[in-house]
Order: structure tokens, then sequence, then C-alpha cells
């Protein structure tokens, strides 16, 4: 069946024909039929450069040899077992060893399980009840974090479904705003359990924070007796061997991780330092719970990836990553346009806006119909990045340097066509 047939199918069983939101794009999306190295291939019988790379988990590109080996092995020996495993204090060895800030974890199976523990704990060690989001900051699906701010400050649902009550205990303020975060801290300031924030934003596009403002929420946080939570979800492993707390040497209270330490395998982990951790039950009253809590499969995906990802596969992810946002800005200086080029490490986005980009209300004066073209150009050119203006695009190590230079031409190709 063709991507058109398997959509129109799709759609009689499952809601919008999709299991995520995020997947669904017009006229349908393009349904996979396997993946390889840097690339996917769809049941159409295209093959796509892949920089969506399931949202970020497969740094090391899909079907991993290392990988596929490890997990056949486990597979053949039990895939859950409701029980402690050898594997899980490896891989708990592995991050605490890569971490800084991290003396003990607890693996989850998903970002969203990752950031709920968090928050909870926070919640439980300091005995408040709010926290502080970033506008445009996602930390998963739960109710405390799908907020909004309304008019005079407090929290807002973000989605049907969500009580006010659960809303207004989560304060959503713009990004990279120093006075406004001192203001709010002011207002509820033995109110406030933890701040929570992405260090770099990777839901709206690559959004970072402007010089100093990490340093200056981890100053105001620790004078106010607040936790810092850093969402690494996405960052976690892929800026560097310690994540995004040794890329901008800020030390947050707990870190949230998930997508890349599966290595394509769902799970999710938050950790900190031993103080906060031990409140975790069965140690503490802090209840967190979960059947698939450090699954073998996903134990061993984790593994596999840290095992591969040494100092010198982040220096390589790094320069192409850097060679290919060098090549962006050419072709938009080149084409004279009025675009804004991002990103960091391996991750990379256009704004389709010109302008300092600071917050998540600069996101949105984005041109969103310029970008649906431009995806659709470079999808038809045989590139596939996130069908979304608020998403990142992401490198792997199985990109080779054929694989850069097409991407760099096809782009300069889409955007010259977008704005002929």
């Amino acid at each position: 069946m063709s991507s058109k047939d398997l959509f129109n199918e799709s759609k009689k069983y499952l809601s919008g024909g999709v299991n995520s939101p995020i997947r669904a794009f017009k006229p349908y999306p393009f349904f996979t039929s396997k993946g390889k190295g840097s690339k996917i291939w769809d049941v159409d019988g295209n093959s796509y450069i892949d920089h969506c790379l399931g949202y970020g988990p497969l740094i090391l590109g899909h079907s991993h040899p290392s990988i596929v080996k490890a997990i056949n092995e486990q597979i053949a020996i039990g895939t859950t077992y409701g029980t402690p495993t050898e594997k899980e204090i490896e891989l708990a060895k592995r991050v605490i060893e890569r971490v800084a800030c991290v003396e003990m974890i607890r693996f989850v199976n998903s970002g969203t399980e990752a950031t709920m523990g968090a928050i909870r704990l926070a919640r439980g060690f300091t005995g408040r009840d709010k926290i502080i989001k970033f506008d445009g900051g996602y930390h998963g699906s739960h109710d405390a974090v799908l907020v909004k701010p309304d008019s005079g400050g407090a929290g807002k649902p973000d989605s049907l479904g969500i009580p006010s009550d659960t809303s207004k205990n989560t304060l959503s303020i713009p990004f990279n705003n120093e006075e406004k975060l001192i203001e709010t801290i002011n207002k509820y300031k033995d109110e406030i359990a933890t701040i929570i924030v992405e260090p770099v934003m990777g839901n709206i596009g690559v959004l970072q924070a402007k010089k100093g403002f990490l340093k200056f929420l981890r100053d105001i946080t620790s004078e106010n007796d607040i936790l810092l939570i850093f969402d690494e979800v996405i960052t976690g492993f892929r800026l560097s061997y310690g994540s995004a707390s040794e890329y901008f040497n800020i030390n947050p209270d707990l870190v949230t991780f998930g997508k890349i330490l599966g290595g394509g395998f769902p799970i999710g982990a938050f950790g900190g330092r031993k103080e906060l951790m031990k409140m975790i039950a069965p140690s503490g009253d802090v209840y967190q719970a979960g059947t698939f809590n450090g699954n073998p499969i996903s134990i061993t995906g984790g593994i596999t990836t840290l095992n591969e990802l040494n100092q010198t596969v982040y220096k390589s992810l790094n320069q192409k990553g850097k060679f290919l946002r060098n090549r962006i800005t050419e072709s938009i200086n080149d084409l004279s346009l009025d675009l804004s080029p991002v990103g960091v490490a391996s991750m990379f986005q256009i704004y389709f806006r010109d302008g300092n980009i600071l917050n998540y209300e600069d996101v949105k004066k984005s041109d969103l119909e310029k970008f649906n073209t431009y995806f659709k150009i470079l999808l038809k050119n045989g590139i596939f990045i996130p069908p979304s203006q608020f998403e990142s695009c992401f490198i792997s190590n199985a990109h080779n340097d054929d694989d850069i230079e097409k991407t760099a031409t096809i782009i300069h190709e889409a955007l010259k066509e977008v704005f002929k």
C-alpha cells in the first residue's frame, strides 16, 4: 500500500491517523519502511537523508550495528523481568561518570515521566507547590507543564482536560527575561519549588539562552532555595560527553534525560545529588514507579550508545554541525534573505523571520507558510527534517561528508525556490 492509502486506512483506527501530533503534515505523512545509517525509506520507494532522526534519539544513525547486535543478544535472554538487572547499575554508573551533577539516578520510560518525577521530587524536597517554566518550553505532556501564561501572570491550561487548579501552580514566563523572573520570584518567593528549563530550547526550533542567563538561573535559584532542573531530554549526551551541564559549565540540582539515553528505545531518567534522590521511593516518601522502569532492552540500547559516544565522535558531530550551519548562513547571505539560522553542536534550524530571537514570542513571528513550503521542497528532493518550524533538526554520526554537502546544496536550492 502507498503512504496515501495507509494514511486513509490509519485514520479509521488511530486518532488523526497518527500516534503523535508532530508526525502529521498535509496532505499526509509518508509511512516509513526502514532506516539504515543516515537514511530512511518510505513505502513508496523514496529515500531521504534523515535530519529528524526520530526527533533526536538516533545520534548514531539508524540500525547501528553495535546496537542491533547488543539488542538481539538481550532479546534472546529476555525482554522484561520485573526484577533488577546488573545492566541498570552499569548504565547508572556511566551516566554518573559523565554528568557531574548526577550522583544517583532513576530510570523511567519517557521524557514526560522524567520531568514529572523530577518536579514531584522538587516539590517533595522543598515542601512547596509552585514551579516556574519558560514560555514555549516543552517538558512533556503531563498536566503540570502543559501550561501557558494568562494575562495576570498565573498559569492556565494549554490543553483541554487539564484542571485550572493544576495549572495555577505553574508559572510560565518569557525565556531570557531576567527582570520578569526576578519579579515572579519576589512575588511567590516562599511558594516556588523549582525552575525547570531546557538549556537549549529544542521544541521551538533551537533557541539558546543569551550570554549569562543560565548562570543567572543557577545563582538566583541558589539564593532563594529553589531547585534548578535542567531538562536535557533533547540535549542530554548530544551537546557533549557530559551533556549541557558540561557544555555550559552549569550544574543544576536535578537533570532529566531521554531520547539518546535509550539508543533508539523508549527511556527517560532523572538524577541529581544523593540528598535529593534518596527521597525517591522505596528509600524515601516521594513515590515513583513503573512496570518498564529499567527495561533491559532500553538499558542495553543506552549502554551501547554511550560506549560509542566518545570525544572523537563529539568532535566530528560538532564539526559537521558547524560546517552545515556555515553553509546555511552563506546561502541566506548570498540570496539576501531576512532569515535567522540557528543551532549548536549537532542541532540546526532556520527561523523564517529576521531579527534577534530571544523568546517564544519572537519565534511565533516566523512565517509558517514559507517554512511549510521549504519543508515540502526538501522532502521532494530527498531531505527529511521535522515538519514544523518549532522543532530542531539533527545530525548523526552516520551522516558522512556527502550527506552534509547534499543537505547544504538542497537547502540552498529550496530557499531560492521559496523566495523566488
